[in-house]
């Protein structure tokens, strides 16, 4: 068999056991790993149109994959201005006044990636920021992707003068008197304002997400489990084009208020898809998020909030849940708080327990899992349900004191419970590793090495939060190879440097096992493989 790929001089490292392969070559053909071996033996396979890759020692692994991440609608969000770096509102203001002095007039302003923690103990409220956005329609995405700040030009545009009610946990937040703040809570408040904006073209679409899928590629990242369903004739057309470099499993949204229909829908939909993307699985919300004071704790936040389901009627959720279940549809449910992730473990054991010893029983997930108490944590293991994890949300959002946002809502005793990650691993748990980018920073390195330090990823001599939940080097490792290929059932054909199995590679300067985590983020990505061809090669190469 004619060969497309050759690589000379690696060493294969095997992300089960940490140790390097005996072979130092590798072969791929028509997308899978056709042979292992040393230099002489794999040089001769290759053809006149063979792709010859001398690595010069460099470090392959089976290609990283993110748990987490929105290719699509974080394309769109991540238009305007990066607020990801401002720390206080002074700099805060500065960055958005430059910008205003920029604008066209009547042009909206967008901004995403902005902190809470810059209002310091003061509301999260438009307020703070009217001497620079006066009269300009500006719209702020959070963080978190879960809500945003809107400007009072851009209220008034989108005609939203008072609180609204909402089929799903949503809010216009509004002063004593009933007059808005800005802030929007949830998607459903959100795009009140967001369609008074104008909106981008089509083909403007497709060039931000192509450029963003490149961009991911080139950090190494060789597949992601999208969750939300936005963009799928754009996926289609980048696959068609050849223009898609990550292998992607998407999994729509099911929201509170889906009919029949709807639900039958989501389930036709299963298994459609491409050459490199298809649709497995559904996407579920349990709660929102606690920096908002939208997650489903069992007990109040210190603002008295966070005591509501996302789901107005949770028992509707575990409906919805079973019906998925007995069609054979993996779920994956965002479950932030205690009381949310109580209730999906609930909700699938009772569907496990209606459906007992089917032979092709789905997979579920639960993503996020930021606070938790002891008693949760041995049912992952019990009733199979993968912990999708973003570590860096911890790193980059929360601090070691707890004198942050999410850490002062939740009080000592929770925010000690943070992003659990080691313990659930102990418990038994498979643990998947993410970003939920556009929420933080889609390069797996970043996510590998947020995993192990547990510090800041824009100032690590700063001390970790939770030192004591880092995962190992390997784990890290594993949570990006071997566990997301386990979690969709894909385990005997990736996730492994092994005959037969996809040719989807990541290739690294030197060891990510030995090196410091607090290097890791710099180690540099030589060349990404999916599907045996090449995505991103350095130059060096």
């Amino acid at each position: 068999m004619p060969v497309d790929l050759v690589l000379l001089s690696a060493r294969l490292l095997d992300p089960a056991t940490g140790a390097f392969l005996s072979e130092c070559a590798l072969a791929a053909a028509d997308g899978r790993i056709h042979a292992l071996g040393d230099d002489a033996g794999i040089r001769a396979l290759a053809g006149a149109g063979t792709t010859v890759v001398d690595l010069k020692g460099a470090v392959v692994t089976p290609g990283l994959v993110d748990g987490h991440l929105h290719p699509v609608h974080g394309a769109e969000l991540t238009r305007g201005l990066d607020l990801s770096g401002c720390t206080d509102l002074g700099t805060l203001r500065e960055t958005l006044s430059r910008e205003v002095r920029r604008l066209a007039p009547g042009e909206w302003l967008h901004g995403w990636g902005l902190d809470p923690n810059v209002f310091g103990d003061g509301p999260v409220e438009a307020a703070p920021l009217a001497p620079v956005l006066d009269g300009v329609p500006a719209l702020l995405q959070m963080f978190d992707a879960h809500s945003m700040l809107a400007s009072p030009r851009a209220l008034e545009l989108a005609g939203v003068d008072g609180p609204r009610t909402f089929d799903q946990a949503a809010e216009v937040v509004c002063d004593t008197e009933g007059r808005p703040t800005g802030l929007l809570l949830e998607s459903a408040a959100c795009h009140l304002v967001e369609r008074a904006a104008p909106q981008p073209t089509r083909a403007g679409r497709r060039d931000r997400l192509a450029t963003a899928l490149r961009g991911m590629a080139a950090s190494g990242l060789t597949g992601g489990h999208v969750m939300d369903g936005e963009g799928l004739d754009l996926l289609a057309e980048l696959d068609a084009a050849g223009e898609l470099p990550l292998r992607l499993r998407v999994a729509p949204w099911c929201q509170p208020g889906t009919d029949a229909d709807a639900l039958h829908e989501l389930i036709r939909q299963q298994h459609t898809g491409g050459r490199l993307w298809q649709v497995a699985g559904v996407k579920l919300f349990m709660d929102g998020t606690v920096d908002n004071g939208t997650a489903w704790l069992e007990r109040p936040d210190c603002h008295g909030g966070s005591t509501h389901a996302f789901w107005p009627d949770p028992a509707d959720y575990s409906r919805i849940i079973a019906e998925l279940h007995r069609a054979g549809v993996p779920t994956a449910t965002h479950a932030i708080g205690d009381a949310a992730v109580r209730h999906v473990l609930d909700s699938v054991e009772k569907a496990l327990a209606a459906r007992p010893g089917a032979a092709a029983a789905p997979r579920h997930r639960v993503e996020h899992i930021e606070t938790v108490p002891d008693d949760t944590l041995g049912r992952f293991a019990w009733l199979g349900v993968v912990a999708s994890m973003q570590p860096t949300h911890c790193c980059d959002f929360t601090r070691a004191d707890h004198t942050d946002n999410w850490s002062r809502r939740l009080g000592e005793e929770r925010a000690a419970r943070a992003w659990r990650c080691r313990d659930l691993w102990d418990s038994g748990a498979l643990v998947v590793l993410g970003s939920d980018w556009p929420v933080a920073d889609h390069r797996p390195l970043t996510v590998m090495a947020g995993a192990r330090h547990r510090r800041p990823t824009r100032d690590l001599s700063r001390p970790p939060h939770g030192p004591d939940q880092a995962l190992t080097a390997l784990e890290a490792l594993q949570g990006m190879t071997v566990n997301p290929a386990l979690a969709t059932g894909d385990g005997h054909h990736a996730g492994r440097l092994a005959v037969g199995h996809r040719a989807d590679l990541t290739v690294l300067a030197d060891n990510p096992l030995t090196t410091p985590a607090t290097e890791l983020a710099e180690l540099p990505v030589l060349l990404t493989v999916l599907d045996g061809r090449p995505t991103h090669r350095d130059p060096a190469l």
